[in-house]
């Protein structure tokens, strides 16, 4: 009887899903999710363009220092929206969980100490809930090509707005059809 080789697990960890067009109706539409944590176990991201109402001290126990007052967290996910998350870099944090100089954290002390280090070059991002994947489900979404996949940055998770960043991903992929993707109107039906 002949052996059949399995594949070997291809790991997601430190890149970016897109929205590939066909997850309209789903809290995933027009979204960029980076994924923190992807083993045969299972898939854990963070979706970096919707941001919330939810104000970060309207969130923690302790007090905000007034540079974090009236930051909004993001909507990391559907799973446990009550759950915090937060993504943090600066440049003397060289090893990063994520990617160099990036970490994911869920603590609430590390985050308070955190934004009580007064770095002026600290980038922080806080999320409620986050998006989960149970093993294969997130291999057998890009088998349907569900998602796209783009190399992640600090740039990109930091400084490209929000309301862009699906958009200028799109915009850089090398197929035409993925880039037209980008200006098709929310609602074709309404075109």
């Amino acid at each position: 009887m002949p052996k059949t080789s399995k594949k070997p697990f291809k790991t997601l960890h430190g890149q970016l899903l897109l929205d590939g067009g066909s997850l309209g109706g789903s809290c995933f539409h027009r979204s960029v999710v980076l994924v923190c944590e992807h083993t045969p176990e299972g898939a854990l991201g963070l979706v970096l363009t919707q941001p919330g109402t939810q104000l970060l001290e309207d969130s923690l126990p302790g007090e905000v220092p007034p540079p974090f007052q009236g930051v909004h967290l993001f909507e990391g996910g559907p799973v446990q929206p009550t759950a915090l998350s937060y993504l943090y870099s600066h440049p003397g944090h060289l090893l990063g969980n994520v990617l160099p100089q990036l970490t994911i954290g869920h603590q609430i002390e590390e985050l308070e100490e955190l934004m009580n280090s007064g770095s002026p070059e600290l980038r922080l991002k806080v999320f409620s809930g986050y998006a989960g994947w149970a093993p294969g489900q997130l291999d057998n979404e890009l088998r349907q090509n569900s998602w796209l996949i783009a190399p992640a940055d600090l740039s990109l998770i930091f400084e490209t707005p929000s309301q862009d960043l699906w958009k200028t991903l799109l915009r850089q992929r090398p197929n035409w059809q993925e880039r037209i993707l980008a200006d098709t109107p929310d609602d074709i039906a309404a075109n």
